[in-house]
């Protein structure tokens, strides 16, 4: 465990030191759980947001994008539920006097399972050697399968008693696991209760005139009141989906683990809406999809698993998370939804509006049922930045830090070096970089020894590090050094252009899928 939680703090402390993520306004002692991006994160955060949309919106004739305003009709929110039912439960520990979420407490006593089932893997990996099974050992090994058969009834019981609200069994629970407050040990506890996360705000000018609004938790709703909208302007046919991308606000009660869990964050949602009894053959599709998409970035397939919720929102009729392998264990990164008709019925009798679609093909109209994937952007950039976090031993037995981050996402492409500060080298390494600013987002460093400057590429995760000598007077040429081999070549300067086109292409990577 402590070996997570230092690897935890460098992805924490190397965010910081090289540009990706500050604590908001840090000059003032900074705001809990509200982050940043700096000058290498938010090229970061671009760059996944992009690969999410191409492959979400740009690949599909039937999906389409819409950015709606985070303010909308408070009525929105009575419809979605989530004035009445967006509620987390907490609880207080009497000694320490922190206040937790109930079911996170739980899910974390969980997670120190799977912790020593993965020791039990590693122990007989080490007695085996090659004759070791993996998938054998887990389906057959006592001690393993007690582990995993103790975690899977805590998270049943835990959902069936928050879906019946039972809280008194939630707390019972925690105390019969023995869960002690993680700052203090006590395991003194409240009562637990129910915390509605939404922020409230006021629209207009005067305070007797003012309406009570809500910052908006969730992007999904902008899309279910716009549904007739895009679906006559387009002259979308079902099955069809509308994207969104942006910022939603959750008063988190324990906004912890960086990025992880923030008090405003990002998302990434796709609504896809089809024929009523066709959900679950799209459902699958989805799942299928977007985990093929997850993989196509190559941040290795044992990072990854599914997730089927055991306890269901009242509308659903299938949900599963796609979980990923955090510093701080596995958690969830993406979700993927069938939300029946829930979400356009219920609309549609709020407005008063009607929200059916004339389906010609069967000559009917019909209320559209749903299925949603949704991911946290900024749980994106945490997977991706915390996996491609590397130090290495090299031949020569010194270290190196490397942000190993997939090329297509990294911030800066290549970087130009001119090996020295003279003899017409800045000059020539300057006209590279003018060339080739107008496709990649390229660096220019003069300072330092050529290599402590490939040490910095290498810590911002620049895949390519060019450098300009003496010999590239007399043949136009230039080293092209990769960031994950070290591997140094020599090309032509003509060539650059194509070489690292190649290697950051988006088409590339998601052909993959």
């Amino acid at each position: 465990m402590a070996n997570q939680e230092d690897k935890f703090k460098k992805v924490v402390s190397h965010a910081k030191e090289y540009g990706f993520v500050f604590q908001s306004s840090e000059i003032y002692d900074g705001l809990s759980a509200v982050y940043d991006y700096a000058q290498n994160g938010v090229e970061l955060k671009k760059n996944i947001r992009e690969y999410w949309w191409k492959a979400m919106v740009q690949t599909h004739e039937n999906i389409v994008g819409l950015d709606a305003a985070i303010f909308m009709h408070p009525t929105t929110w009575k419809a979605s539920g989530h004035i009445d039912a967006f509620n987390d439960p907490l609880i207080d520990n009497k000694d320490s006097k922190k206040r937790y979420r109930a079911d996170v407490l739980i899910e974390d006593y969980v997670g120190k399972l799977d912790t020593k089932i993965e020791k039990e893997v590693k122990k007989a990996a080490k007695r085996f050697g090659d004759a070791f099974n993996k998938e054998e050992f887990l389906a057959t090994n006592a001690r393993v399968i007690g582990y995993k058969e103790k975690g899977e009834a805590i998270l049943k019981r835990m959902g069936k008693s928050l879906e019946n609200e039972d809280l008194a069994d939630v707390k019972a629970l925690i105390e019969e696991l023995e869960i002690a407050c993680p700052l203090s040990g006590s395991k003194n506890w409240t009562d637990v209760k129910q915390f509605n996360l939404m922020f409230g705000t006021k629209l207009g000018a005067s305070a007797d005139t003012a309406m009570d609004l809500y910052l908006r938790p969730e992007t999904a709703q902008g899309i279910f009141v716009n549904f007739s909208n895009v679906q006559k302007t387009g002259r979308m046919k079902i099955p069809f989906g509308i994207a969104q991308t942006g910022k939603a606000f959750r008063n988190e009660i324990v906004a912890r683990q960086f990025i992880f869990r923030m008090r405003e964050f990002e998302q990434m949602e796709m609504q896809f809406f089809v024929r009523p009894g066709t959900q679950k053959e799209w459902y699958e599709k989805w799942k299928e999809t977007r985990l093929k998409w997850h993989l196509s970035l190559g941040m290795g397939k044992d990072n990854y698993r599914f997730h089927d919720h055991e306890k269901l929102a009242h509308y659903a009729d299938a949900a599963a998370d796609i979980e990923f392998k955090f510093p701080f264990g596995f958690k969830e990164l993406e979700g993927i939804h069938s939300r029946t008709d829930f979400d356009l019925s219920s609309h549609e009798k709020y407005s008063g509006k009607k929200l059916q679609y004339f389906d010609p093909e069967i000559n009917k109209h019909y209320i559209p049922y749903v299925v949603e994937t949704s991911i946290g952007l900024d749980r994106m950039f945490l997977a991706v930045f915390s996996n491609s976090l590397q130090e290495e031993e090299l031949e020569n037995g010194t270290t190196r830090t490397v942000l190993k981050l997939p090329s297509v996402l990294a911030p800066t492409k290549a970087a130009i070096l001119p090996l020295v500060k003279k003899d017409g080298l800045p000059e020539i390494a300057r006209k590279i970089v003018e060339d080739l600013k107008w496709d990649f987002n390229v660096a220019y460093d003069e300072k330092d020894a050529v290599g402590r400057r490939y040490r910095r590429q290498d810590a911002v995760g620049t895949p390519f590090c060019i450098t300009v000598d003496h010999d590239t007077l007399n043949d136009d040429s230039v080293t092209i050094r990769y960031r994950d081999t070290m591997e140094q070549k020599r090309v032509k300067i003509k060539n650059l252009r194509s070489i690292i086109k190649e290697e950051i292409e988006i088409k590339n990577w998601l052909m993959k899928m």
